[in-house]
């Protein structure tokens, strides 16, 4: 008993003492998750969908007679998400600082947006209940877009001041004009989405269903920096690889543990049905 003790508090203290077995698991998850998920790209792009998303077939773009694999909403808040990490990762490399007033302003609006759609749009469920308006496919996919664009915003620079040792305290999205830009790329990349046709709509299901594991990936690998207190120790990418593993290995446990409740519950890779 007193030598478990030790081991455990020795790969605590120095982390890389786990950096074999980590890897170890990680790709038994990898492996396993590639084996038991669906057929094809999409197919694994579904498994990971089925996760986070109702994917209820009514409330989904298609590529011919399948659906993507997130809902329309689901599908721009993940690419939004994207977009908002690719624009700050080249503009504002390592800026930790939160966005100023006036942007914070926009992004609680683009927040406010998202809650009227969604909630709008789950009344329309039941028959009998008042709606505001009937829901649509295009103000789903600029509502979700614009949620993933705060997500982005947040998440951002929480992960540049959790991680790395040097930082600027500029904020990652500084100005107005910023965000006015990261809507003409968002509103690109929705506007791809909304022609439906599958050339641009599959590396874009592809890119969404790669969202959800990038922002849980994420979030993950701060939740373990922080647990094992090493708050801002490191200095590039090879430093942080083993709290990267995981991060993604915890990302993907999730991922998994979430597919076999709800397919031991409905049986299916399938969207829900209502109705």
């Amino acid at each position: 008993m007193t030598s478990m003790v030790r081991l455990l508090q020795r790969a605590l203290v120095h982390p890389k003492f786990l950096k074999f077995p980590l890897i170890f698991l990680v790709t038994l998850l990898v492996l396993g998750f590639l084996t038991f998920t669906p057929e094809g790209l999409l197919g694994k792009a579904d498994a990971i969908g089925y996760a986070v998303c109702h994917r209820m077939d009514l409330r989904s773009y298609h590529i011919g007679d399948r659906p993507l694999p997130l809902c329309v909403r689901c599908t721009g808040m993940y690419l939004g998400a994207m977009v908002g990490l690719a624009f700050q990762w080249v503009s504002s490399k390592r800026c930790a600082g939160m966005p100023p007033r006036r942007v914070t302003a926009v992004l609680a609006l683009l927040v406010l947006a998202f809650a009227v759609d969604g909630i709008n749009s789950y009344l329309t469920l039941f028959p009998r209940m008042p709606s505001l308006y009937s829901p649509q496919h295009t103000l789903r996919l600029i509502t979700g877009t614009g949620m993933g664009l705060v997500i982005s915003a947040m998440l951002y620079p929480a992960f540049q001041q959790t991680i790395w040792q040097e930082v600027s305290q500029e904020a990652a999205i500084k100005n107005l004009r910023q965000l006015f830009i990261l809507f003409l790329l968002t509103a690109g990349v929705d506007g791809l989405v909304l022609t439906q046709n599958p050339f641009w709509l599959y590396p874009l299901a592809l890119i969404s269903a790669g969202g959800v594991l990038t922002l849980l990936t994420m979030i993950y690998t701060m939740l373990w920096v922080i647990v094992l207190r090493h708050e801002n120790r490191y200095a590039n990418w090879r430093e942080l690889s083993l709290f990267l593993w995981a991060g993604f290995g915890f990302a993907l446990l999730q991922i998994i543990l979430i597919d076999i409740g709800r397919f031991l519950l409905t049986g299916t890779w399938d969207g829900f049905h209502i109705g």
